[in-house]
């Protein structure tokens, strides 16, 4: 288990979670919601879109790509303020022991190919296994 592996187990939560979210939006669509309400769900939705932009960063670090590459894909154009900004929990995810990296990953990603399969479209990549087989990549 690698800590780039646990990133993208996390990175697949993050993503599902923001898939139920816009699905519960879609669905108060008709309802009577107040504006407050309405603004409370589009603000989560962006604080998880955000988690997944920084989750994306970190399996990119992880995985050995350049901060200058990083930099360009955030369309920002100093790469050592960007690994600034990740430096820290790009450090504590490579600190963590194998213990806690297997401990981590196992839990929840068969829930993660279950959801997948529930939810999949015929235009969705056809795998059975998205997550857990990120556990035999090791």
């Amino acid at each position: 288990m690698t800590p780039e592996i646990l990133a993208r187990i996390t990175l697949a939560r993050a993503e599902r979670d923001l898939s139920d979210l816009a699905r519960a939006a879609v669905g108060t669509a008709a309802a009577d919601v107040s504006p407050a309400e309405r603004i409370k769900m589009a603000r989560r939705s962006r604080q998880l879109v955000n988690e997944i932009v920084d989750r994306t960063v970190l399996v990119a670090a992880l995985a050995g790509t350049s901060w200058e590459e990083i930099a360009r894909s955030l369309s920002r154009r100093d790469p050592g303020t960007v690994e600034a900004e990740y430096e820290d929990s790009v450090a504590a995810w490579r600190a963590m022991s194998q213990e806690e990296l297997t401990e981590a990953a196992a839990a929840g990603a068969e829930g993660l190919d279950a959801w997948y399969a529930r939810h999949r479209e015929d235009y969705d990549p056809a795998v059975e296994c998205p997550v857990t087989d990120l556990l035999n990549l090791r």
